[in-house]
């Protein structure tokens, strides 16, 4: 199985639907916990009918993003609190549910995990992988 990562950091929308299509992703699921955006093309509704157009469908997974404690550590690069706080995060009924979703429709079809941060080792989304896709080859695209 492959399971694709993609951050849109220092993206646009157009660039980061350029590199899902090119990679044959037919799902993005967003990861996010706050699907908003200060960034252009990049919140949640817009983000998903520039998809559609695009021929790629979204799927919004809330309960599988970071809490507050998590961000704040990520943008730290301190994956040690990231890690602990994500672990809890993952815990959760819903976001184990959510998981088995994930895991359901990635088996499926060729999918990438949404979140904002460009390099994937400090975002929770790396750990995500771990936890859902332990066995997957991880193909991490640069918007």
């Amino acid at each position: 199985m492959r399971i694709f990562t993609i951050g849109y950091e220092g993206a646009t929308q157009a660039e980061l639907i350029d590199r899902l299509r090119t990679a044959g992703v037919t799902l993005l699921a967003d990861v996010r916990a706050v699907p908003l955006s200060r960034r252009p093309g990049f919140s949640k509704n817009i983000l998903a009918a520039g998809l559609r157009e695009a021929g790629i469908d979204y799927v919004g997974l809330k309960a599988l993003g970071t809490p507050p404690e998590g961000r704040t550590a990520a943008r730290r690069h301190d994956m040690t609190t990231l890690r602990r706080v994500y672990d809890g995060q993952l815990a959760l009924p819903e976001a184990m549910a959510q998981a088995a979703m994930l895991a359901d429709m990635a088996r499926e079809r060729p999918t990438a995990l949404l979140c904002f941060e460009r390099e994937p080792g400090c975002c929770h989304r790396s750990l995500l992988v771990e936890a859902v896709f332990p066995d997957a080859e991880v193909v991490d695209l640069f918007a």
